[in-house]
């Protein structure tokens, strides 16, 4: 994938000294099970890759927690990572907008064969685009061809002019339609944020509400999810947050902390590990979509030969995507990574075992150094899910 540092669906991002490193774990004892201390080892492994702080959070099926953190949460002060600190949540919100749409499938307030112009009518229209074309299921599926052209920053520079931008849905949809569609609808598989930034306007079109506010009602606020929250054009973090930074080359890592989200409707979440933990374990125990939508949610399709290079074996779903586990079976996810923060998430099928890695600095210089990234946040989640094949805590 190419589209900008600070959007990427999968990994970005960074390397450098290393200040301080520790690690510290909650409810688990100095020692703990098996799969506390491979949560702990794992979080080691990818603060010795440069990644500047980690906290990650696994609970198992009893509901007991082993927390793990490393590095440093700012490398001016040396201070520690929080333990349950506040991160941008990125693309997982995709998960968030999924739920909403399926929830509002399933009162008969919309349909997945919906078309784009159902909604929309005349938005996606150019350079080849048809919303007549396009259905609400290919939106949710990246299946849409709808090419991706929202705005980033590559340098340092970029950063800086443009940290503070903000852009209307309307003129994110516009970028994308000056392009032509990447495939016909429904003939490939395409990473597409400008798919979900039309989703997002069409909940607004089915219940006259912003999107943001039908997340919170229908998913954060029934599942106790405080630390979950839509911060809009504000370009801070609540505390406690670890500092975000980006690794652009050698002698080129930058503060990136500071900054509005390029999609303030699906972007402008934070959360924790804590909340990110509660969410998929709800979803998948099917606390949140009937038997049908979630069903619906769980259909896959082969995600792209790049992104293959980051998931191998991956599938996705509306909203969710399905991975390989080395013990056996699947599990499901929807990683993100936006300034800085990247994490990584996973639960089991039947949403018993889950885990959530937040790295605070993004190695993204490099494809080499994106997938070292990835693949050390992957077998994070990977060990900690085949953890019941090491027995309960």
């Amino acid at each position: 994938m190419t589209p900008p540092l600070r959007n990427r669906l999968a990994m970005a991002l960074v390397a450098a000294t290393l200040l301080t490193a520790g690690t510290a774990s909650a409810a688990t004892g100095p020692a703990g099970p098996p799969h506390a201390r491979r949560l702990r080892q794992d979080t080691e492994a990818i603060h010795a890759l440069g990644v500047s702080g980690v906290q990650a959070r696994l609970i198992a099926p009893d509901g007991r927690q082993s927390v793990a953190t490393s590095g440093t949460a700012d490398l001016g002060t040396g201070r520690p990572v929080p333990s349950d600190g506040y991160f941008r949540m990125a693309s997982t919100s995709k998960t968030l907008v999924a739920v909403v749409v399926l929830q509002l499938e399933a009162e008969g307030r919309l349909s997945l064969d919906d078309t784009v112009d159902h909604w929309l009518p005349g938005v996606v229209r150019g350079n080849g685009n048809d919303g007549s074309r396009i259905t609400v299921r290919q939106l949710l599926q990246h299946t849409s061809g709808i090419h991706d052209d929202l705005p980033g920053y590559t340098t340092p520079e970029e950063y800086y002019q443009q940290r503070h931008d903000v852009h209307s849905a309307d003129q994110l949809v516009a970028r994308a339609m000056a392009h032509a569609p990447d495939f016909p609808p429904g003939g490939g598989w395409g990473y597409s944020n400008t798919g979900y930034v039309l989703l997002g306007m069409i909940i607004q079109q089915a219940t006259g509400r912003p999107s943001h506010q039908q997340i919170q009602d229908r998913v954060l606020r029934p599942l106790g999810l405080d630390r979950t929250r839509w911060t809009g054009t504000s370009p801070t973090l609540p505390s406690p947050h670890a500092r975000a930074y980006q690794f652009y080359g050698p002698g080129s890592r930058v503060d990136v902390t500071d900054q509005i989200p390029v999609d303030l409707e699906n972007l402008s979440y934070v959360t924790t590990t804590r909340d990110e933990n509660v969410l998929l374990r709800a979803l998948l125990a099917g606390r949140l979509l009937p038997a049908r939508q979630l069903a619906e949610m769980k259909r896959t399709v082969p995600v792209s030969a790049e992104v293959q290079q980051l998931w191998p074996g991956g599938r996705y779903g509306l909203g969710l995507a399905e991975r390989p586990l080395s013990c056996g079976g699947t599990y499901w996810s929807h990683e993100g990574g936006d300034g800085g923060y990247i994490t990584l998430n996973g639960v089991t099928d039947d949403g018993g075992w889950s885990v959530v890695v937040s790295m605070s600095e993004a190695r993204g210089d490099t494809l080499e150094h994106v997938k070292e990234q990835e693949n050390a946040a992957s077998a994070l989640v990977d060990h900690a899910l085949c953890a019941g094949d090491r027995g309960t805590p």
